[in-house]
C-alpha cells in the first residue's frame, strides 16, 4: 500500500512489498560506489603499479562519467516507457542484488583487469565501479524520482531484467 514500509504486508498482497525500483538504486549505487571506493584504496595502498599512468586513468574515468551521464538517463527513461502496470500482487520480489554479491563483483573484475592488464587498470575498473554506483544512486534514482512525481506511479523491477537487455519495470498507481 502506498506509504507502507518496504518489507510490511498487505491485506491484499500474498506477501511482503519489494523495494521500489528507486529504493534498489540507491541501495546497490551506494553499496557498488562504497565497495568501489575501498577497492581503489587498497589497491592504490599495496601496488606501485596501481599508480602508474593517473592521467590515462583519469581520462578513461571522465569518459567513463560522460558515458554513463549520457546513456544513463536515456536507459531510465526506455525502461519506464516500456514498463507495464501491474498489481502489488504481481509485482514479484524485487529484491536488489544481495550487498554480499558486490564486493565479490567488484575484486573479479579488479583482479581479472589487473592480472591481465596491470594493476592500473584494476584500479580503472574501481573507479568505475565507484562512478556506476554513485550514478545509479545519485542521477538515475532521480529520473525515476521525477518520473513518479510528474505520473503518480512507483516502479519496481521486475521478472526478465537481464544486465545486458536492460531492466524491466512495472509500475502501480497512475
Amino acid at each position: 500500500m502506498p506509504g507502507q514500509p518496504v518489507g510490511a504486508t498487505s491485506a491484499h498482497t500474498l506477501g511482503p512489498v519489494p523495494p521500489t525500483y528507486r529504493q534498489r538504486l540507491r541501495i546497490e549505487g551506494l553499496s557498488l560506489a562504497l565497495c568501489g571506493a575501498i577497492g581503489t584504496i587498497a589497491l592504490l595502498a599495496v601496488s606501485a603499479q596501481a599508480q602508474r599512468d593517473p592521467l590515462s586513468t583519469a581520462g578513461q574515468l571522465a569518459a567513463v562519467a560522460l558515458l554513463l551521464a549520457w546513456l544513463g538517463p536515456r536507459s531510465v527513461r526506455r525502461a519506464i516507457a516500456a514498463s507495464e502496470s501491474r498489481s502489488e500482487r504481481d509485482l514479484g520480489s524485487g529484491q536488489p542484488t544481495p550487498v554480499w554479491r558486490l564486493p565479490l563483483i567488484v575484486v573479479v573484475l579488479a583482479g581479472v583487469a589487473g592480472w591481465v592488464a596491470g594493476w592500473d587498470a584494476g584500479v580503472r575498473v574501481t573507479g568505475g565501479c565507484v562512478l556506476v554506483g554513485l550514478a545509479q544512486a545519485l542521477v538515475l534514482e532521480r529520473v525515476v524520482a521525477a518520473d513518479e512525481h510528474e505520473t503518480g506511479r512507483k516502479y519496481f523491477r521486475i521478472a526478465g531484467s537481464r544486465i545486458l537487455r536492460g531492466t524491466r519495470l512495472g509500475y502501480i498507481g497512475g
